[in-house]
């Protein structure tokens, strides 16, 4: 027996209502996930002033704009990042407490560091790539060397007296002495430091003879002839920076090949719907003009992607750094 038309209209209503009901929840989700009158903890593991600070500041107030509601950038600057990331850990998983984080705090501490508790790749949740920029090499104003090639036999014609300056153990910028150190068989010595504002003072001064810096912190006095930039820490020259060499160009340094990122993370157990959202924003932010612009003229390249992209990619970086973790134990030089 066939159906009248009203029999027809009241199923296709009870239809509509039970599908419209069936999405209420994640609406709802989506709705209340940011109210205005709770901002957002944008969480920086470093003091003010450096290169992650640079990148958080770059990203809050246009990504405030697309959730509708403040992210207040937080600095909780230590050991070398892993105070802040560790805060991001303990957070409840409610979508007020992000952090902007980079290789060192994330994934290379706790392999120089058995007091990092935490685990960066099951204990926060990926939310997306911001980007990468190389370091740089530099020395101070009043030592004496003009390129990398000079530092190198400076440092072999006094070996273990010259020390080249970090932002902390286990950081990227570590790494990368310690890379020079084994590829070159110098002996340059690991001074760490609190964050970026003490380094450049005591580079500037030539109280340290070296420093590894992000390129982003390094440039502007590089830039006012107070820095001598020795190269760039990843295979090619930076388009921000074109006249610096890459370290790799000098044949004692074949192969160097390393880089600061950027990312965004939540606690680990974010719901599903709120870090969809936060990876689809921070995607958008990076599609901004005057993002691009910002990121561009510091060096640092505009990446984005998904959560399981930016899984990969810190498993890939990691496990690329190990070997010369281990090394930088074994010698003694991971101090």
């Amino acid at each position: 027996m066939s159906e009248s038309p009203d029999t027809r209209r009241r199923l296709a209503a009870r239809l509509i209502c039970a599908a419209a009901a069936s999405l209420l929840p994640l609406s709802a989700a989506f709705a209340q996930a940011w109210p205005a009158l709770k901002p957002i903890s944008l969480v920086v593991g470093y003091p003010a002033g450096g290169s992650v600070d640079l990148v958080a500041r770059i990203i809050a107030e246009p990504l405030a704009r697309r959730l509708g509601t403040p992210v207040i950038v937080e600095n909780v600057g230590g050991a070398g990042g892993t105070i802040g990331a560790q805060k991001v850990v303990n957070a409840a998983p409610d979508g007020y407490t992000l952090l902007l984080g980079s290789g060192s705090e994330v994934s290379i501490a706790r392999l120089f560091n058995s007091a990092v508790k935490y685990n960066g790749e099951t204990d926060l949740a990926p939310l997306g790539m911001i980007g990468t920029t190389p370091m740089v090499f530099v020395a101070g104003p009043k030592i004496g060397v003009k390129t990398i090639e000079e530092a190198l036999a400076k440092s072999r014609r006094e070996p273990n007296r010259l020390s080249f300056a970090s932002s902390g153990v286990g950081t990227p910028l570590h790494v990368s002495g310690e890379l020079i150190n084994l590829l070159s068989g110098t002996t340059f010595r690991h001074v760490p430091y609190r964050g970026a504002a003490q380094m450049v003072q005591d580079v500037l001064g030539s109280n340290i003879e070296f420093g590894v810096f992000v390129l982003s912190s390094a440039l502007p006095h590089i830039e006012a002839g107070k820095m001598v930039a020795l190269g760039v820490t990843t295979p090619a020259r930076n388009r921000a920076a074109p006249d610096i060499p890459a370290l790799g160009e000098n044949p004692r340094l074949k192969g160097y090949d390393m880089n600061v990122w950027f990312a965004l993370f939540a606690p680990a157990k974010l719901p599903a719907p709120m870090a969809a959202r936060l990876n689809r924003e921070l995607n958008e932010v990076l599609r901004d003009k005057e993002v691009w612009q910002k990121l561009q003229k510091a060096g640092i390249s505009n990446e984005g992607g998904t959560p399981q992209a930016l899984t990969a990619f810190i498993k890939g970086e990691t496990q690329r750094v190990r070997s010369v973790v281990n090394k930088a134990v074994a010698t003694g030089s991971a101090s």
